[in-house]
């Protein structure tokens, strides 16, 4: 499958942490600090920040993965200095913004994972909506080891796809999951070659980007909160989105589409 990412101009190309490239529909962000193993320092985290809430306007995927040879070694701990409360506390809200915006903006987003995917990498990669693996991933909370606590959402996001338990392991024991181990964790939907993780995302991101924007928008947005809910609850939201949805002009020319035998039919390739 070819590739034709193009730098993004504008705002998005000011961003020195961060490499942005378009191919059509689909946006290319690249954590650039590979001589860091990516870790994320208060620039970083803030570049995020503005680059989810400034995505083009054509805009209809996201994929982030890190330049080099890992994803991302998380919080940048040559910058963790002695804060007072209120101080950890602003700066956890930070990430906790930055990351909200990944998981909570305007288009899915696909994180890429190889390396490194460790403490504030696996939060970033947690707040993804698809996650694809090389075999060179690795997943690790090193933050009891390190005498802090996660602050980047991870305790939010991660029991969500491990359970309660498996982080719980994690923190207090140091313990480290392979690929294979966080793939069967659920720390990744999907498992590819080496090298192969980009292409994968690709291809997941093309089908994403031909959905009907109003239905992505309620998967990324709806889905989650629903599941929060006491049952009755969740079920009237989800009466109410799929009302919203079902009106959107676009979904009734798919239905059409499909009544009329003009779309492909679900079946497995």
């Amino acid at each position: 499958m070819r590739m034709n990412f193009q730098p993004v101009p504008g705002l998005l190309a000011q961003l020195p942490l961060l490499r942005a490239q378009a191919d059509g529909p689909i946006v290319h962000l690249q954590l650039a600090r590979p001589d860091k193993r990516n870790a994320i320092n208060d620039e970083l985290v803030a570049q995020i920040h503005t680059a989810f809430v400034n995505l083009p306007a054509q805009a209809r995927v996201a994929i982030v993965s890190g330049e080099g040879e890992h994803f991302c070694a998380g919080l940048d701990l040559s910058e963790l200095n002695e804060r007072d409360v209120g101080e950890g506390i602003e700066h956890s809200r930070r990430w906790h913004a930055a990351f909200e915006q990944v998981q909570f903006g305007r288009v899915p987003v696909i994180a890429v994972l190889h390396g490194a995917v460790v403490g504030g990498g696996l939060e970033l990669a947690a707040s993804a909506h698809l996650r694809v693996a090389e075999p060179s991933a690795f997943y690790a909370l090193p933050e009891g080891q390190r005498g802090i606590f996660v602050g980047g959402g991870g305790s939010a996001r991660i029991p969500r796809l491990v359970g309660v338990s498996t982080m719980t392991d994690m923190m207090l024991t140091g313990r480290v999951l392979d690929a294979h181990e966080g793939h069967s964790a659920g720390l990744s939907h999907y498992l590819v070659e080496a090298g192969a993780g980009l292409r994968h995302a690709m291809q997941l991101a093309r089908k994403v980007a031909t959905n009907a924007p109003l239905s992505n928008f309620a998967v990324m947005h709806a889905l989650p909160r629903i599941a929060d809910m006491a049952q009755g609850d969740g079920l009237f939201v989800e009466s109410l989105m799929s009302a919203i949805a079902q009106g959107d002009d676009a979904a009734k020319q798919r239905v059409r589409d499909f009544l009329e035998k003009r779309a492909a039919k679900v079946g497995v390739a």
